[in-house]
């Protein structure tokens, strides 16, 4: 009796086993309405991260004006309550575009974000800053990032490195135009900090409306299910990429945040220190421009991990920098490869969303987690730099973060005696033929055919980019 129960358990579970993988979801990869959700993300970027970018000038303008009372630690607070907002908003703005599209979301938080900047205009106090630039500003900036993000994601999947390139880039043009535009109107002119802050928001209004009116998606909306998809973190994809960005995040920040203070810090020129966050902001603009081309040639997940493996060694070096040169080479090369991390990571996250319906979720989970490297990040640094009196404890300890939890020892960790890259390469069953899967299965054995198969079935598209 129970050899006939055996046999019929083999057969039933065999089948399971050799079921082909559910039909890949279509990504249009392009058409006007892409290229217009491109236009929107690029926008959008240039408003929220592109603006947190040049942060750099705000904490340097705070400390010799306003808060000049007040240590490097408590004002890079704003900076990081700013940052961690922008990304734990995604808790919220994930699921909502998964269930109601980009454009419900956007129109009336774009607006908010606009009334949080004109209220920082007003502020002269360290608590007003905390609130209408860190807490109100982030927040309402982050409902309106993560939706244009998943947006992108959702057309593109192919051709997806060089959509979110392009998309991503308005950051680093903002981080161009935002500390010039700033030091000149803060330091050589008679505008003052009100209205050089409102000039500012004027701009990010015009920028909003042409992202308000090209945002779409062509995915179907998700009608049912919870808000928040806890299955996700089951998957080691998922849940080890975002532990491994989680320290990535924790360092990348530092020299956005304390490039101007550190070179004044070794004799540089105010100004001169301020355009340096512009330097590093350009070299950004062609690292992400490019950071497609690399992918599609070494890889998505390659090139995410080589390049935050070269910050982190950069920071290290970066503390042995005496010189207006040094700092200058420095600002370009950080912010190139920088630019390749943030062009990439939002990509990587989306590849292991199993339909364009959830990639909102999952970008809004893994954000919410990265949150707290961004709220952390800095002012632990700005606390080293006011406790030793110099900056070299604060590089290495950013420095060390990222070269030693690399994504891709993460992911690799994962999946046991097997590549996460070889995994996913394979990411669909449903184009494969019965002999490559037949062939594929054999080769592999024990543990590895079991994580190639729970790939198979988890990540929807096909042989892609590697």
């Amino acid at each position: 009796m129970s050899d006939d129960l055996e046999k019929d358990t083999n057969v039933a579970t065999l089948p399971q086993e050799n079921a082909p993988a559910p039909k890949p979801p279509h990504f249009p990869e392009g058409g006007f309405k892409a290229w217009m959700a491109v236009l929107s993300c690029w926008c959008v970027m240039f408003n929220t991260f592109g603006y947190i970018n040049a942060f750099g000038i705000y904490e340097a303008y705070y400390s010799n004006t306003f808060l000049k009372n007040e240590s490097d630690s408590n004002i890079a607070w704003i900076g990081s309550i700013q940052a961690f907002f922008m990304f734990s908003a995604g808790l919220i703005s994930g699921p909502l575009m998964d269930r109601y599209g980009p454009r419900v979301i956007l129109i009336p938080f774009s607006l908010l974000f606009i009334l949080s900047v004109m209220f920082n205009s007003l502020c002269t106090e360290y608590w007003q800053f905390i609130l209408a630039q860190g807490i109100f500003g982030g927040f309402v900036n982050g409902l309106t990032y993560t939706p244009t993000l998943a947006a992108v994601n959702q057309y593109f999947f192919k051709r997806r490195p060089l959509a979110m390139g392009i998309a991503s880039s308005g950051s680093s043009l903002a981080g161009v135009i935002f500390p010039i535009a700033l030091n000149r109107m803060l330091n050589e002119s008679n505008l003052g900090f009100g209205w050089s802050v409102r000039i500012v928001g004027f701009l990010m209004l015009a920028l909003s409306v042409i992202a308000c009116l090209s945002v779409s998606s062509p995915a179907p909306k998700r009608k049912s299910g919870t808000l928040f998809i806890g299955d996700a973190w089951r998957h080691p994809a998922y849940s080890f990429q975002v532990a491994g960005l989680f320290f990535i995040i924790w360092a990348l920040f530092v020299p956005f945040f304390y490039i101007p203070s550190y070179a004044q810090s070794i004799g540089i020129d105010v100004n001169l220190s301020n355009y340096l966050i512009s330097i590093s902001n350009a070299g950004s603009f062609v690292g992400r421009l490019l950071s497609g081309a690399l992918a599609n040639r070494i890889g998505r997940f390659n090139t995410l991990v080589a390049s935050s493996a070269i910050c982190g060694i950069l920071i290290l070096c970066w503390m042995a920098i005496e010189s207006l040169a040094g700092m200058v080479v420095f600002s370009i090369l950080f912010g190139f490869f920088s630019g390749n991390v943030i062009g990439m990571f939002t990509g990587t996250i989306a590849l292991t969303a199993p339909r364009p319906n959830v990639i909102g979720s999952y970008m809004g989970m893994a954000l919410g987690v990265l949150s707290l490297a961004s709220l952390t990040g800095t002012p632990i640094t700005g606390a080293m730099i006011n406790t030793y009196g110099n900056y070299n404890a604060a590089l290495i300890f950013a420095g060390i973060l990222i070269p030693q939890t690399n994504v891709k020892r993460v992911c690799h960790g994962s999946y046991p005696q097997s590549s996460l890259m070889q995994d996913i390469r394979v990411e669909s069953a449903g184009e494969l033929t019965d002999a490559e899967q037949r062939k594929m299965k054999l080769g592999l054995a024990g543990d590895d055919r079991k994580n190639v198969c729970g790939v198979m079935r988890v990540i929807a598209p096909v042989r892609w980019m590697c």
